[in-house]
């Protein structure tokens, strides 16, 4: 990165430390030639402290500590916190290639200080040349050994992010700077080099076989020698470099068209592949209002369909408003109880009505009802139960790696974005140092699913950029996570932390958490950490009838929540201890 970079952050560490007596930012001149702040100790642990921090200016909050240097050095230069946002998704696609890129998508949730708010969709569409039956063989079973969907060629769908980021710099970037000078430190990151994490290393050791048999050009990119890297390492991909220099200078067509486009459809047809030039050509970002609703005063602001994820925070959090949720207390039988039967309802309404509303009528209104809620609320027992969907097409009225970035003029960007799986569908596509997104697993196999595969449909997903206002709708959070179907059950835990029991962003984050959606592994819990339940409370869950599954501490089952809390004495950066995330405000 610039050498800019270095004195920025050293002033920016300079004041936390006079203002807090704690270290709170990395101390760097160099990222790769002198020390930074490593989100491991030195025994390779990933560190559950020195996530958070706290700015008068701004915040920003990312999975990687590269990635939040990136947004601030663009915040620091006069970039809003859309132009933030933009750097911050590229060099995450540098850093943290094992979870998105340059060939994923994602959702931008954006609040502007003047008000103004959208979601950006920029999730991945399914080729033209694939149907409900592209993965089945004569059986009815997916091919490959079940892979079919989530491995290879057949897997992926065209990339949204490049799209989706050119549209939100053209109309909600600041204009103070330019698409060369936004994407430098992610240029600059991939060229000279970045330390691999803990969480980066994982991936490399639990992928490892792939790299080295059948997709041994993601091996040729991401293994030293032939084995993973370790904790430390320099990592370079100066094809990713000249790749991210051509989109500078070429912006979304230097993508969609000519030699990158074809390198694309040529590298995922020899896997097997059906995705065409057509195809990437004409991929367009989606624009649409966000979902909404209200807890306790506070108003939701969050993702709309193709995610699934913004609807179900808002139904979630309707159903437990109905309930004192501050005086059960955290983690206790009582509350968990309650969190385990208001997830199994809205996994069931998830399963039944979800789908891309290009492709489905979809009851939003009734999904996010607070009458609807309440009839779920008014069946809720001392008794875990199993749940179908609702009907909440009775409740319609006429009328889904995570990152959060704040600026000083009051504009907030909340994103998430993937490749889907880690190292997506394995496809990295040579000369150019991506990978290639294995979305379309994110569609039934079931042919007659509402989220069943076509062409030209976006795959249901769980992402969750969410932001939430205050009664005189001022901004007072900003957050999201990855994690799969843990996505929307994590946000709205975080959310609750705060607003019910009180919690600043960082506790709030570290929390022990649960997750169910009423299949045999009941209430997945980890077992230790902040608030983590006794060994009463699941003694008092199993006596309810809660199956119990037994996940790590500090698991990345979990997600890997980023957040932004706005208070009276700044605003406060939570990063999650859970991945390598770290928040450096200013």
């Amino acid at each position: 990165m610039k050498k800019v970079l270095a004195l920025i952050l050293a002033m920016a560490m300079a004041l936390s430390l006079a203002a807090c007596g704690t270290p709170s930012g990395p101390a760097v001149s160099d990222p790769v030639e002198d020390e930074i702040w490593s989100s491991t100790d030195e025994n390779g642990n990933l560190k559950l402290t020195e996530r958070d921090d706290v700015g008068e200016n701004g915040m920003v909050t990312t999975a990687n500590v590269y990635a939040t240097m990136a947004g601030l050095e663009v915040l620091e230069q006069g970039g809003n916190a859309v132009d933030a946002a933009i750097a911050i998704s590229y060099a995450l696609g540098v850093c943290e290639p094992n979870a998105s890129g340059l060939g994923g998508g994602g959702f931008m949730n954006i609040h502007m200080a003047d008000g103004s708010e959208l979601v950006i969709d920029y999730r991945e569409v399914a080729p033209m040349g694939q149907d409900a039956y592209t993965w089945l063989d004569e059986t009815g079973a997916v091919k490959n050994n079940g892979t079919a969907n989530s491995v290879g060629g057949l897997a992926t769908g065209v990339p949204g992010t490049v799209a989706g980021l050119e549209y939100a710099l053209e109309h909600y970037g600041s204009g103070k700077l330019t698409r060369q000078q936004i994407m430098q430190p992610a240029i600059d990151m991939a060229r000279e080099g970045y330390k691999a994490g803990g969480t980066l290393v994982g991936a490399m050791n639990d992928y490892y076989d792939y790299m080295v048999t059948d997709y041994k050009v993601l091996g040729d990119y991401y293994l030293k020698d032939g084995m993973p890297y370790e904790i430390g390492d320099v990592i370079t991909n100066e094809d990713l470099a000249k790749t991210l220099e051509l989109i500078a200078e070429g912006g979304k067509d230097a993508f969609y068209t000519g030699d990158v486009a074809q390198a694309i459809v040529d590298t995922v047809a020899s896997y097997g592949g059906v995705l065409s030039m057509e195809d990437l050509a004409s991929y367009e970002p989606a624009i649409r209002e966000p979902v909404k609703g209200t807890y306790r005063g506070y108003e939701i602001v969050s993702c709309p369909p193709a995610s699934s994820g913004g609807t179900h925070i808002v139904e979630v959090l309707n159903i437990l408003e109905n309930y004192d949720m501050a005086s059960l207390g955290v983690n206790t039988a009582e509350s968990i109880h309650l969190w385990s039967e208001a997830l199994k309802a809205c996994f069931a309404d998830r399963g039944a009505y979800m789908a891309d509303t290009a492709f489905a009528d979809v009851p939003l209104a009734g999904l996010t009802s607070k009458e609807y809620a309440k009839t779920i609320a008014d069946k809720i027992t001392n008794e875990s139960q199993s749940w179908d969907a609702g009907e909440p097409g009775a409740y319609e009225g006429n009328s889904t790696t995570a990152y959060s970035v704040a600026d000083k003029d009051g504009n907030i960007v909340s994103v998430t974005q993937t490749i889907e799986c880690f190292w997506g569908c394995k496809i990295a596509i040579p000369g150019y140092g991506f990978i290639m997104n294995d979305q379309l697993h994110d569609f039934s196999t079931d042919p007659e699913s509402v989220n069943k595969l076509e062409g030209g449909k976006k795959p249901l997903s769980s992402m969750s950029p969410t932001i939430v206002l205050d009664a005189e709708g001022n901004a007072f959070m900003s957050l999201g996570s990855p994690g799969g179907l843990r996505i929307w059950p994590t946000v709205a835990q975080v959310i609750s932390n705060v607003i019910d029991h009180g919690m600043n962003m960082q506790d709030a984050i570290d929390c022990a958490r649960i997750f169910e959606r009423g299949n045999a592994d009941g209430i997945c819990y980890e077992p230790a950490g902040e608030n983590a339940p006794t060994a009463e409370t699941l003694a008092a869950l199993q006596a309810q009838g809660h199956a119990l599954t037994e996940k790590g501490a500090w698991d990345l089952f979990f997600g890997g929540c980023q957040g932004i809390l706005f208070t009276d004495d700044g605003i406060e950066g939570g990063a999650d201890p859970r991945r390598d995330g770290k928040a450096i405000g200013f």
